[in-house]
């Protein structure tokens, strides 16, 4: 049966007529800001405080885009006779975002979760050599990561969580140490101050009290001996 001339004309006017009803979809970035999944891909960060240099991220990264830089140091015994250890210490740790493809190789394989996804997307720079993040932006993007949803009501606290708590706890504490150290030295200071004030208004004081004798309250002691019937004449 040959087709209905203008079938398909319609049929399209039907579909253009439902569109023009249905409300817009269409989001006005950036000043609407796009509601993203809590585990999307858009930026990678660092919690540097698990980080072991351990080297697996940037072994497996099929783009070469990490780079770190670490050197060792010797850490004492824990107790008297036993034996120094030795440690790496992260000196850098940058990943190139211009060669990045956001496989996510490298969280899979760090054993210790110090990388995770951030949502944040918004890093576009004019000159290519700023995508290279160095790990101070690297920690500024972990602040930005969801936590993790509980698997249990009655489970522990994310390891995530509770490492990011305690670096922060500590972090407080010695800030708190200092303004208290800064509080003390304050104090201290004025009263050595105060003491020093002391010590210099104590002589002139002493010396003013012992250059004025104190006046006799009989009065002044009469010189002229005595002529009356009673003292005779010498």
């Amino acid at each position: 049966m040959s087709p209905i001339p203008g079938s398909g004309l319609a049929k399209g006017l039907a579909v253009t007529l439902r569109t023009m009803t249905k409300k817009t979809v269409t989001a006005q970035y950036p000043d609407v800001q796009p509601e993203l999944p809590p585990r999307s891909r858009g930026v990678i960060g660092l919690f540097e405080e698990n980080c072991t240099v351990c080297m697996l991220c940037a072994r497996e990264c099929p783009d070469w885009c990490i780079y770190i830089d670490s050197h060792k140091e010797t850490v004492p015994a824990a107790v008297e006779g036993g034996r120094e250890r030795s440690r790496n210490v992260l000196d850098r740790f940058a990943i190139d975002f211009s060669l990045c493809m956001y496989c996510g190789i490298c969280i899979e394989v760090c054993p210790f979760d110090a990388l995770f996804w951030s949502p944040e997307f918004e890093y576009a720079e004019t000159d290519i050599h700023e995508l290279t993040h160095e790990r101070d932006k690297l920690r500024e993007w972990m602040w930005t990561v969801p936590a993790p949803p509980a698997l249990d009501p009655g489970a522990e606290e994310p390891k995530e969580v509770a490492a990011a708590r305690k670096a922060a706890d500590k972090l407080a504490a010695a800030q708190a140490a200092e303004a208290a150290e800064a509080a003390a030295a304050q104090q201290t200071a004025a009263e050595q101050a105060a003491a020093q004030a002391e010590q210099a208004a104590g002589p002139s004081g002493a010396a003013g009290s012992e250059g004025t004798a104190p006046a006799d309250p009989t009065g002044p002691s009469d010189p002229t001996p005595n002529s009356g019937p009673e003292g005779g004449q010498a």
